[in-house]
């Protein structure tokens, strides 16, 4: 099992790179994890806000093809630290799939990846930018790894 991090377009600013660099690494120690870039649009700027979600949507799940998808959206639920974690590891107890954690572009998701998702998470209440949400999130996976075993990163 291989755990996704799917994010539409790449970054380029350098201390969100660095930030999901030094976590993805972190967590190579304890699970299998792929970051994989999805490349913007072209000529975007000439389709419409629902045009862009729909192509985008067909992108998202042909790069996720087999793997659960889990949707990082301002809709979803939101997790303590240690709630998250233990929501992980049942996800990971039950084998499997891939899981495949999505951060969409700049208009959010289309129906048809809303319907696929298994569930959706909120990583807070406030909006972060997709580039941002990057490192959060890796930071959170890394967190939720070393509060499974019980290592002294988390504080509660």
């Amino acid at each position: 099992m291989k755990l996704i991090l799917l994010t539409v377009g790449k970054t380029d600013i350098p201390w969100v790179k660095a930030g999901l660099e030094m976590y993805s690494g972190r967590l190579k120690h304890y699970v299998r994890f792929e970051l994989r870039e999805i490349p913007e649009l072209r000529n975007a700027g000439a389709l419409s806000e629902a045009q862009i979600k729909e192509k985008e949507g067909a992108l998202i799940l042909k790069a996720a093809e087999g793997a659960e998808l889990i949707l990082l959206d301002e809709h979803g639920r939101e997790f303590r630290s240690l709630e998250f974690a233990a929501d992980l590891q049942q996800r990971l107890n039950r084998g499997g799939r891939d899981i495949a954690f999505v951060v969409g572009g700049a208009y959010g998701f289309s129906e048809e990846v809303y319907a696929k998702a298994s569930s959706r998470i909120s990583l807070s209440k406030m909006t972060f930018s997709h580039q941002i949400v990057r490192t959060i999130f890796a930071e959170q996976l890394y967190r939720a790894f070393t509060i499974m075993r019980g290592e002294p990163y988390h504080h509660e």
